[in-house]
């Protein structure tokens, strides 16, 4: 994959194409809501049967589903940092949740040992500084999981105006917590001080939403949401009607957490309704990785036909569900198996704003594919790794998926058209297209100080 992609168009003709007003005139606000750990198939508007969340549903009646979307990473932060950069794995700084070389060491360890956890660098541009840039109102809340506390790679240093949250990845795991992080210090909650669990925190984060997009409704804003639910650790304050059903407790709780998740989009959603703003904002929905492996993900069959989980390069670790609604503009009720990934985000909101997209990205704007276009002409290759024992990686052009589980092992492939579970190795029938996967993989990315390839 290169590391500078060409845009769909010039950014004056694409927004003439689109109808679109510039940046200066009436941008579109954006709103990013990303579930942690959301199987792929937990949404009834995916496929899922067991949980209830009647909310993403509509909005997905409201929006187009894009099937074939793809998070950034099977794991978490390097996911988020893909998110937010616009590069792939294997040019970006962080690569996996914790570096083999260099980093700091987290200052949360909740009874655990502490780990190393490695923050984006001054030089590291976010999407949040771009829209900055353009005039646009930013804020997070949720879990940001890209820069420990005192680093550059803070969310007021990469770009958001206001913030509330959790800075570290291990804290985050903690619905109870003690404190928050905010702005440029700590949010104490005295509520749950002493082992008490009277405050949820995905509850305050619920709120920042509302009370933001309140706040900003006469300017375009940037809003991103990043849950920590439905992470590993089940906690969550009442499981309501899931408590009759005859699952495993865990499963129990985290259908609620899916569930309490669906009620907040539907309030934030409500929001947007009730202050004329739906029709002035674009709403992005979907999950950083794939569904943790285990006993609850398959009993409520979390990952659909996909095989693999999360911390899987296989289609279970890295495919997510996307909807994406903006009335009027994004096609309602559009079911689209076109490809993009997390990449692509940064130079959409570019092009949404109306802003200039910085050179060296792996993305590019999939805004006409939002709007109903077909897919750019000519494949795309789509590049993914995660630094385990061994250098995992994986590789998407058109209906062909390469897998190579270390630098010493075949390529394994799969023709994801006719087997979209890939359980059969078509390698061997088919040289030519695994001799030219290798060259992708081969040169897709750039040597890591805190990655050594192996």
């Amino acid at each position: 994959m290169t590391s500078a992609l060409p845009r769909f168009l010039s950014l004056g003709c694409f927004l003439a194409a689109a109808g679109l007003a510039r940046a200066t005139d009436a941008a579109p606000n954006i709103i990013f809501l990303l579930a942690d750990d959301l199987g792929y198939a937990d949404l009834g508007s995916f496929g899922g049967k067991h949980i209830r969340t009647p909310h993403l549903d509509r909005l997905a009646q409201q929006g187009t589903r894009f099937t074939h979307c793809y998070a950034g990473s099977p794991v978490c932060a390097p996911s988020r940092g893909v998110l937010m950069t616009g590069l792939h794995t294997g040019h970006g700084r962080i690569r996996d949740n914790m570096p083999r070389v260099g980093g700091e060491l987290e200052p949360y360890d909740g009874g655990r040992e502490k780990g190393i956890r490695l923050s984006l660098a001054a030089d590291d541009r976010t999407v949040a500084q771009l829209l900055k840039s353009a005039g646009y109102a930013t804020g997070i809340t949720g879990k940001w999981g890209l820069g420990e506390a005192g680093s550059a790679g803070t969310p007021r240093r990469k770009g958001f105006d206001e913030w509330l949250g959790y800075l570290n990845q291990n804290h985050a795991a903690y619905y109870y917590t003690g404190y928050l992080d905010q702005d440029d210090g700590t949010r104490p909650i005295p509520e749950n001080a002493g082992g008490r669990t009277q405050i949820y925190s995905n509850d305050l984060f619920a709120d920042f939403a509302v009370d933001f997009v309140q706040r900003h409704r006469a300017r375009p804003f940037f809003l991103y949401l990043p849950f920590t639910i439905p992470h590993n650790r089940m906690e969550v304050p009442d499981v309501g009607d899931y408590a009759r059903e005859a699952w495993p407790d865990d499963a129990k709780i985290y259908a609620a957490m899916v569930t309490r998740l669906d009620g907040y989009v539907g309030r934030l959603m409500a929001e947007l309704d009730r202050l004329d703003l739906a029709r002035r904002t674009i709403v992005f929905f979907t999950s950083d990785n794939g569904v943790l492996q285990g006993r609850r993900a398959a009993v409520l069959g979390s990952a659909g036909a996909l095989r693999g989980f999360k911390s899987s390069v296989y289609e279970g670790g890295l495919r997510v569900p996307m909807i994406v609604r903006w009335p009027d503009r994004v096609p309602a009720g559009r079911v689209s198996p076109e490809p993009w990934m997390f990449v692509d985000f940064l130079p959409t909101a570019a092009a949404l704003a109306g802003a200039a997209v910085p050179p060296g990205l792996d993305g590019r704007s999939v805004l006409p594919l939002l709007l109903g276009a077909r897919a750019a002409p000519g494949e795309r290759e789509y590049y993914w790794e995660l630094p385990q024992k061994r250098l995992h990686q994986a590789v998407r052009v058109g209906r062909w998926k390469g897998v190579r589980l270390g630098l010493d092992q075949p390529i394994e492939l799969y023709d994801l058209s006719r087997d979209e579970s890939e359980r059969h190795d078509v390698a061997a029938q088919n040289p030519a297209v695994v001799a030219r996967l290798k060259r992708i993989l081969d040169g897709a990315r750039t040597p890591s100080p805190h990655w050594p390839a192996n």
